[in-house]
């Protein structure tokens, strides 16, 4: 079997990427050379869509190529097919086209030179008897335009096919001389016939790999995240860099606008044979806006909801500040009414992750009452940790209470030093409201979807206003 050649122009833009700074607030995702030449060599192999669109793939090493493929036997080819036997030449017909080895260039400011490997046999009856076997080399060229689809995703387009027939040899059997001009003639035609509609088939399993991006992905309750390009996509010579704007709609459909950072992002190089993706700040700042806006970070604390080593009676609060509680008796068990009624503020700085929630926080007592009675009020700020880790598909938070910080608003009795009770109030939180924080924010961060590129055991930096994810190829 001879190698054969087959090439695709894939025109991806005229313009090289944009040197570290992101300027919108999008999700930036740069997608290494080896992910798509894997991607390629995936919807050879037989990925279900190809496999719907072009038949049955009898077997992984055989693949869309081999026997019970396109062109082995029960195809286009054999005995049966659409082109069925080669009257000429005694019915000679593709035996195997195997699969192909992908090698891909990225041609920075053009597009990417693609190139398929493969062998090409042809087995037939001889015109002079007994079995006839060839070898042919083919060179099948393609130009792929690169857009963007009426819905906002990159799509891949095929503007021009051709194939070069190569050499061919006699492996057995006997071919008069005559008859390769015969041979060349037929293969000329057939050729561009079976290569080039599966070259527009590959590209059809890419373009559904490509469109997956618009998918919209669930924050739970809070709402979804849709993404779409923002930019036309632009090429280096290692990597295709996708600008992609994340559009937050909330749990009815409404689209959410919350404040974007003025400033561009600093985004670090992308090392070769790995892929990058960067999640801006802005997502963080909408996910914790959704859930003040839907009330999710309000709570009543109760003392069944806090350990037995957590005291939440008016017994224990007299030992803290006693000019608080005025003549009410002790044993009584208090409820914290915790109010959020401004957005949180994420930061991004410094290789930390951290959110201030500002709440109101009413303490108050003889929670058996229908109406419980109102102590004081404290002003204060919650200072958290967030651990981040990403999955395939997400990136995770888990909160942990740094500091807090509370003034006093107003008091039922005497004014106090609303300082004494802090170390009490970070007890209660911690116990109380950082589990039910963490739960709600279990949804975690969509990462857009982008060729099946899985950032599960990417690593994780933290830089000012955005985290970025490597993953080696």
């Amino acid at each position: 079997m001879m190698l054969g050649l087959w090439s695709l122009l894939l025109l991806w833009g005229l313009a090289t990427p944009c040197q570290g700074l992101l300027e919108t607030v999008g999700t930036l995702a740069r997608i290494d050379k080896d992910e798509l030449g894997k991607a390629i060599q995936n919807s050879l192999v037989g990925g279900p869509v190809l496999q719907n669109v072009l038949g049955t793939v009898t077997s992984v090493n055989q693949g869309l190529l081999g026997s019970g493929g396109l062109l082995g036997g029960g195809g286009l080819l054999s005995s049966g097919g659409v082109f069925g036997i080669v009257e000429e030449l005694s019915g000679l017909k593709i035996e195997e086209l195997r699969l192909p080895q992908v090698s891909l260039k990225l041609l920075p400011g053009f597009g990417v030179q693609l190139s398929l490997h493969t062998k090409v046999g042809l087995h037939g009856s001889g015109p002079l008897g007994g079995l006839l076997q060839l070898a042919a080399e083919v060179n099948v060229s393609s130009r792929v335009a690169l857009g963007v689809s009426a819905r906002g995703t990159p799509i891949l387009i095929l503007k021009r096919c051709s194939t070069l027939l190569g050499h061919i040899s006699v492996l057995s059997g006997l071919l008069p001389a005559p008859l390769f001009g015969v041979v060349e003639q037929t293969l000329s035609k057939v050729l561009p016939g079976l290569l080039c509609p599966m070259v527009d088939s590959v590209l059809g399993v890419m373009n559904e790999l490509l469109g997956s991006v618009l998918s919209l992905v669930p924050l739970g309750a809070l709402g979804s995240v849709e993404f779409s390009l923002a930019t036309l996509p632009l090429i280096s010579n290692q990597y295709i860099e996708l600008d992609f704007n994340p559009i937050v709609k909330s749990i009815a459909g409404d689209i959410i606008d919350f404040p974007k950072p003025t400033k561009p992002i600093k985004i670090p190089p992308k090392e070769d044979h790995t892929s990058q993706v960067t999640v801006p700040l802005y997502l963080f700042n909408t996910m914790f806006g959704l859930l003040q806006t839907n009330g999710a970070l309000d709570m009543d604390i109760t003392p069944e909801l806090v350990p037995s080593n957590v005291p939440l009676t008016t017994t224990d609060l007299v030992a803290l500040v006693p000019e608080a509680l005025g003549k009410l008796p002790p044993g009584q068990h208090l409820l914290l009414s915790l109010r959020v009624k401004e957005a949180p503020t994420f930061t991004l700085q410094n290789k930390k992750a951290t959110v201030s929630i500002p709440a109101v926080i009413c303490v108050l007592s003889n929670v058996t009452k229908k109406t419980p009675e109102e102590l004081f009020e404290l002003n204060g700020v919650m200072t958290l940790n967030a651990q981040l880790s990403p999955s395939a598909t997400k990136l995770h938070l888990s909160l942990s209470l740094e500091w807090l910080h509370v003034k006093l608003a107003s008091a039922f009795a005497q004014p106090f030093e609303a300082s004494r009770l802090e170390e009490w109030l970070r007890d209660v939180i911690r116990a109380a409201y950082v589990p039910k924080l963490n739960a709600d924010v279990d949804v975690g961060i969509p990462l857009p979807k982008v060729l099946n590129v899985s950032f599960a055991n990417a690593a994780l930096k933290i830089i000012e206003n955005a985290v970025v994810l490597t993953v080696a190829s």
